[in-house]
């Protein structure tokens, strides 16, 4: 029987591996699939309560898949657009950049 979120991570590659850890070393962890550009392939970016993100590039059916093994929310960004937690995080470190420079 499964417990909690413990899966078998190595079946879902080096970056399902690194996303697997993120979500067990973070709390209220949620996933936004970003759509596949001209660039890069289909994103998927992992939010925590915090606001503390990342983002790695999983393919069409790694997104889904992965949110699932890892049984997390997952949202299509393109409907909810990303979370306001996030933003207000990137503002956060920026001030703290400044700060560090300026002393």
């Amino acid at each position: 029987m499964r417990k909690g979120r413990e899966q078998p991570s190595h079946r879902l590659g080096p970056e399902g591996e690194y996303l697997a850890e993120w979500t067990r070393t973070h709390r209220g962890v949620e996933a936004f699939v970003e759509p596949k550009t001209t660039v890069t392939d289909v994103t998927v970016v992992l939010v925590a309560t915090d606001g503390e993100w990342t983002r790695r590039i999983v393919g069409e059916r790694g997104a889904r898949k992965l949110a699932a093994a890892l049984r997390i929310p997952v949202y299509d960004v393109r409907k909810t657009g990303y979370p306001q937690r996030m933003r207000d995080f990137d503002a956060r470190r920026r001030i703290q950049k400044r700060r560090a420079r300026e002393q």
